[in-house]
């Protein structure tokens, strides 16, 4: 009887003024640190992809040195949730090895004291992140588009990749091996100015900037093959020695001035959430109907006497219908509208990882015995690992796989809340 009532007065002890600013100090001053760390290593991530994608094409200094200043929301947006989980499994790792947690807990105090204050950090990190990045990261990422449209257009080498495909306004370019501006076994699907299909193969080929008028390739031993829409049979042929054929700027810049979920606050893509589905279910809906027209014209034909103009009747109704279903599944499947719900979430689950990152650092830092920062930082780093393969795992499960958006943008967030709920209350019940 006298060890539970001990204990009850250890878990609805009082809370002091003093511990609580020590421990919310000490929490905040290693967040900091560890998002600095954390910052440091995805920086040098973006470093690395625009010295891949973009400093080897002798892009000029001050344009390189504002992509990067534009691609710093992104970089916090991410530092910002696992430096919360590394800095509190550090200030608690290192208090409960140094005894200071049994000290507070001898001496009458709760566990509340240590709870309370770096819950407040988790929500204090969570809502500055969450406007930060509601804020912040769209507009580094539209500045980031318009920049990189600029230095395409300048450089237009950044376009070449070996073994693509670039979808522009009106043009489809497949490359092949590319070295420098040069290009070998390259192929070019476009339409006419009169409206018909035409494909442009050649062997090699030469990448230039034509300043103003946007890209210009000059292509060696061509074959051009055009074909009209309506008539198949009506088609055009020709092989050249050499081939000049340009891509206009406003065709090139037009298909990276697209903006997306991305480059969207929370609000704006909540309200296009519900003008896509709006306009899906009016799609749907059409749909239907035709396929409901289909499936009576097909019950109306098997009820004929069966001859063989029925039976050529009933073949192209059947496969009419078939064609509608099809489609009408597809419609309900709309990958668009799956992209832009999963990043609707996702901008609500990254920056309130932080504060489900407190409810599972908390009881983890309180296990250790020795080495308390140590440990919480190897912890801290395999956490984030784990954390950021179900993040992508989950965004890939939505697109390819159909997943709810909702679910799988915010399991790896409920996972932590609730085991680190289960692990605090065996903490506090021992």
């Amino acid at each position: 009887m006298k060890s539970k009532t001990t204990a009850n007065q250890i878990n609805s002890g009082p809370i002091s003024s003093t511990i609580f600013r020590y421990l919310f100090m000490e929490t905040l001053f290693s967040f900091f640190v560890s998002f600095l760390f954390f910052f440091f290593i995805f920086f040098v991530n973006q470093l690395l992809l625009m010295a891949q994608e973009i400093l080897t094409k002798r892009v000029p200094f001050n344009q390189v040195a504002l992509l990067v200043l534009f691609s710093l929301p992104s970089v916090i947006a991410m530092s910002t949730p696992f430096a919360t989980l590394l800095g509190t499994l550090m200030t608690i790792g290192r208090m409960s090895s140094d005894n200071e947690i049994l000290v507070m807990l001898s001496s009458g105090l709760s566990y509340k004291n240590i709870f309370i204050p770096t819950l407040l950090v988790g929500i204090i990190v969570s809502l500055v992140s969450f406007v930060a990045n509601d804020i912040l990261l769209p507009a580094g990422t539209i500045q980031f588009s318009r920049l990189y449209r600029k230095v395409l257009v300048s450089t237009p080498a950044l376009e070449l990749e070996s073994n693509s495909v670039k979808r522009f306004k009106n043009t489809v370019v497949i490359t092949g091996n590319v070295t420098g501006n040069s290009v070998a076994d390259i192929l070019i699907l476009d339409r006419t100015t009169d409206g018909e299909r035409r494909v442009i193969m050649a062997k090699n080929a030469e990448f230039l900037d034509a300043g103003k008028e946007g890209l210009r390739l000059d292509m060696e031993n061509a074959f051009v093959h055009s074909a009209k829409e309506t008539a198949r049979r009506d088609y055009d042929y020709a092989n050249t020695a050499f081939l000049r054929y340009r891509i206009k700027q406003d065709d090139f810049v037009t298909g990276t001035t697209q903006i997306g979920p991305r480059e969207m606050s929370s609000l704006d893509v909540y309200n296009e959430i519900k003008e896509q589905q709006t306009s899906l279910q009016t799609s749907i809906l059409d749909r239907d109907y035709k396929l409901l027209q289909n499936a009576l014209e097909l019950e109306l034909s098997l009820r004929e006497e069966n001859n063989s103009r029925v039976s050529a009747k009933r073949n192209s109704l059947e496969a009419a219908f078939m064609r509608e279903y099809q489609v009408s599944q597809a419609l309900k499947k709309d990958r668009n509208l799956s992209i832009y719900r999963l990043e609707f979430y996702k901008k609500f689950s990254i920056p309130f990882g932080s504060l489900s990152f407190i409810f599972l650092a908390v009881p983890l830092g309180l296990l250790a015995k020795k080495s308390g920062q140590t440990v919480g930082f190897i912890l801290g780093i395999i956490i984030s690992v784990v954390y950021w393969a179900f993040l992508l795992g989950g965004q890939n499960m939505g697109i390819r796989l159909g997943y709810s958006p909702f679910w799988t943008m915010w399991m790896p967030n409920i996972l932590c809340i609730s085991i680190g709920t289960v692990m605090c209350i065996f903490r506090i019940r021992r």
